[in-house]
Formats: structure tokens, sequence, C-alpha cells
């Protein structure tokens, strides 16, 4: 019995859990929404964002300390002119050059003859006798024009004149008859009548006569030839057409070829120099330069200058001739023109990048014994763009600075490295700029000073690194040690490259000396 009541309660207790779930909640009950548990999840995103944030500044920690000494030494570089250490320099000596002075202009080629070749008679084309592009000489044939109706006019022109000539003889005869009659045969105003018919006949002979010469030359202008020598360019008509001595486009061109001119204008300013120069009739050598500027493509002599100056513009236009034996030169072409008006023989010169201008004047860093810098005011002539005469302020032989002098000052120390004092020591042999090739050495294997050209100033494409420009040139002291850096200082370096920074071996990195210690 006890066992039957238990299994009754259970079976209630089931019936009312039953019930109670379908029945519906109660109204006062509020209704909750069960969300997932995403307090674990948030935690581990901070933990994540959190150890992204710790490498990042391990990163910036372990590589920021290099690119704060990079940063000193190239403020130490830049602006330690005034401090102890040395700069370094490359110098240039004052030496005895010839100085041509040229005159550069912009050019145009054009011929000394262009003729353009037309009809001269009316008529039909029946043939074409030259090739288009074709060097021609005066008198080759170029075309014919239909020249029948000319010829007939000849033969017309012909008959007439032996009609008229046949009573121009009777009216002689007529005459001399009447003159050997006595006077009382025939009166004198019947020989006089007869004398004025002579004279009638022998105008209209000599008119036959002309007509006869206006259709030989038509006839021989429908034979057109080349009236000069030279290039002719495309066809302008083809065979089949019917010209006019009024067209206006012509059979074809010719251009002279050789000789060839250059027309080219010179500012009213530099005149007086050439004028100098050709008084004596002398002709001015002239050479011509490809557009680039770059190549030499013919020489020639100046010819002669216009007889005034464009007002418009301020200046005077010139014409040089030029044999174009290779013909090279082109009508139309444009050039750059040399005119060598004089050359200075023997004349002190200084490089043009030892030039400086500022408060003193026109000024230059000489190289004292005591391996300091002075400077000195000079005075200068004419020049090219590689060097200047020197008039007075140094003495021959003087080393002037030709790189690094933006961060000089007057007694600052300066240096110059030894792969670059050969360079400096040679004088140039001409006004022309001419590179020196690198030297070859343990300083240019690591990285050092480059070397400088023939006129002082340095080759920007020798060495293995990179040339020294005005404001780098600082770590040319710490290159060397550089080169000889342990491994770690070179990873360094590489991170460096990385993040922007300049080459090993460059300007800017003199600081880093220490670095690969």
């Amino acid at each position: 019995m006890r066992f039957e009541g238990q299994v009754r309660d259970v079976d209630d207790e089931v019936v009312s859990r039953r019930k109670r779930r379908n029945m519906p909640a109660p109204p006062s009950e509020p209704l909750t929404e069960v969300r997932p548990p995403v307090a674990r999840r948030s935690r581990r995103g901070w933990i994540v964002a959190l150890l992204v944030v710790i490498a990042a500044a391990g990163a910036a920690f372990w590589l920021h300390p290099i690119q704060v000494h990079q940063e000193a030494g190239r403020r130490g570089g830049r602006f330690r002119g005034g401090g102890d250490l040395a700069q370094p320099v490359a110098v240039a000596p004052v030496a005895q050059a010839d100085i041509p002075i040229v005159l550069e202009a912009l050019g145009t080629v054009t011929p000394l003859s262009t003729v353009t070749v037309r009809a001269q008679v009316s008529g039909q084309i029946t043939q074409i006798g030259f090739t288009e592009g074709q060097n021609v000489k005066k008198g080759d044939f170029l075309a014919q024009i239909d020249d029948r109706t000319l010829n007939a006019s000849l033969h017309q022109w012909q008959g007439q004149l032996e009609h008229d000539q046949a009573l121009l003889a009777d009216a002689k005869l007529d005459l001399d008859r009447d003159l050997k009659l006595t006077s009382n045969a025939i009166t004198q105003q019947a020989v006089d009548l007869q004398r004025a018919t002579v004279q009638s006949d022998e105008g209209t002979v000599v008119s036959d006569q002309a007509q006869i010469e206006a259709v030989q030359v038509n006839i021989a202008n429908s034979h057109i030839t080349a009236p000069a020598d030279g290039r002719i360019g495309l066809r302008l008509i083809d065979q089949g057409n019917y010209v006019t001595p009024g067209d206006a486009t012509g059979i074809a061109v010719i251009a002279e070829m050789q000789p060839i001119s250059v027309l080219f204008s010179l500012p009213e300013d530099s005149l007086a120099q050439v004028l100098e120069q050709t008084h004596g009739n002398a002709g001015l050598k002239a050479a011509l330069f490809d557009r680039n500027d770059s190549k030499e493509i013919a020489e020639g002599t100046l010819q002669t200058i216009d007889n005034q100056i464009d007002p418009t513009t301020g200046t005077v236009k010139l014409r040089a001739v030029f044999p174009n034996t290779d013909g090279v030169l082109y009508p139309n072409q444009f050039v750059n023109v040399h005119l060598l008006v004089r050359t200075l023989t023997g004349v002190s010169v200084l490089p043009d990048a030892a030039i400086q201008h500022g408060a003193p004047g026109t000024f230059v860093y000489q190289l004292n014994d005591d391996g300091t810098v002075s400077v000195k005011t000079v005075s200068l002539g004419p020049g090219n763009a590689a060097v200047t005469q020197l008039l007075s302020g140094l003495a021959p032989g003087a080393k002037v600075v030709v790189d690094g002098v933006d961060r000089l000052k007057d007694g600052a120390r300066v240096t110059v490295p030894d792969n670059a004092a050969p360079a400096s020591e040679t004088a140039p042999a001409t006004g022309a700029a001419a590179s020196a090739k690198p030297q070859a050495g343990p300083a240019n294997a690591a990285g050092g000073a480059p070397a400088t050209s023939a006129t002082g100033t340095p080759d920007a494409n020798s060495g293995n690194g990179p040339a020294v420009s005005n404001n780098q040139g600082g770590g040319l002291a710490g290159q060397g040690a550089a080169a000889q850096g342990d491994a770690s200082g070179q990873k360094r370096h590489r991170h460096h490259r990385r993040d922007g920074g300049a080459n090993t071996g460059s300007g800017d990195n003199g600081g880093d000396s220490g670095q690969g210690q």
C-alpha cells in the first residue's frame, strides 16, 4: 500500500509539471531575455590587443636608439662647422689654362637657295623625269609639257616670215629702179613712197622673227629642267594634269643642301664683341650641336650679320655657313649654335664650383697651410660652364674649396680626403670640363669621398658610394669605420634602410662609425 501511494504521488507530480509547462506565464512576471555569455570572449580580445601594443612598443624601443643616433650624426655633420671637428672638403688649385669664349644660341637650318619649279606655259604634263628626294644638278630634266601646239605656231610664224621677206625683197627692187630713172620719168613723191614701203616691210620681217623667238622660248619652257643644284622634294603634281603659269603649288621644290646655312639670333649686348672680331673679315668658327646640346654634328664659319636689330626682341640675326658634305643638316632642323668669339690663352682660372656670392661680394674659400680656410674676395673675368678667368685676389697655385663650401666659415678647420688630393692637384688643361675617372684604392672600396674632376669638382658617379652634395658629406670621417663594423652594426644598417634612411656609406651616415665598431 505504501508503494502504491508513492507511485501515485510521483504520477501527480508529473501531471502537475506538465500542466505548469503548458500554462502561460502570469502577467505579473517580467519576461527575461536569455543572452549568451560574452564576458569571457570580451576579456580575451582585450588581452590580444594589449599584447599587440606591447609588441609595437618593443619594436619602436629597439629601433629608436639608432634613429636618434643617426639624427644626431646628421646634425653634427651639418652644423659642426664652428666646432672642433674638421670638415671634409674637396679643393682645386688656381691654374693656368685657355678659356674659349663661346656664345650659345638656338638656330634653324636654312638652305641658301630654295626654288619652286613652276610651269611657264600652259599644257598637259606628258612626262615626269625625276624621282622624289633625288639630288639634281642645274639643267637636269624634270618634266615635259605637251608642245605640239607650240610647234605648229612656230611653223606658222616661220612661213609668215618667209612671205614678208619676199615682199621686202620686191620693195627693195622697186626702190632701186626708181632711183635709177631720170627726174623727168618719176616724181620725187613716188620715190619717197617706195622708200617707206621698204622700211615697212623690214619692220614686218623683224616682227615675224620676234614671234618665232617667242614660240621657241615657249617650246624650251615646255621642257622643264632644274634651275639650280639641290635636293628635290615630293612631287606636287602628277603626269597627265593640265598646268598653267598661274598655278601656285608648282611641280616640285628644290632646296640647296651643300653648302647650307643656319640662322640664329644673339642678344644685342653680345653684338659688340662679335663685331670686334669680325672687323678684319675674320670668319668666326661656329659649331652645331643636336637638339639636346650634347653631340657636335657640324662645323662651319660665320658668314654675315644682319644690318639691324629687332626692336621687339632686342636681338640681331646672324648666318653661319656649313659644308654639309655628309648631309646631316636638313632644312628647318632645330640646332644649338656655339659661336667661338675668342680664346683667352694662358690665364689664371677658377673652377665655377668654388665661386661664392655673399656680403663680402664675390669670394672663395682658400685652403691655408694650417688646415683652415679663409675668405678671399676675388675679381673675375669672362668664363664658360666649367671655369672663369681670375683677374685678382689669389696667387697662382692657391687651393680653393670646390665642395662643402656651404658648411664653412672664415677660420673653419677642414680636411682633404687622400683619394681626392691627386685629382685636386690636377690643373684644368682646357676650358671645357672633363670628369676624372674614379681612383681605385681602399678609400673607394670603403665608400670614401668621391674623386674630383679635372677642375676640382667631385665626380657624381665616382666610387662605390654617392657623390657628396652641398648638404651632405658629414659622414666621410665615419665611412671607413662603418665598412669595418660587425654583423650587428650591419643588421642595424639594414633596418635603417628599410625605414627610409640613407644607404651604407652615404654622406648622411656620418654618425654610424660608432655603431659599426
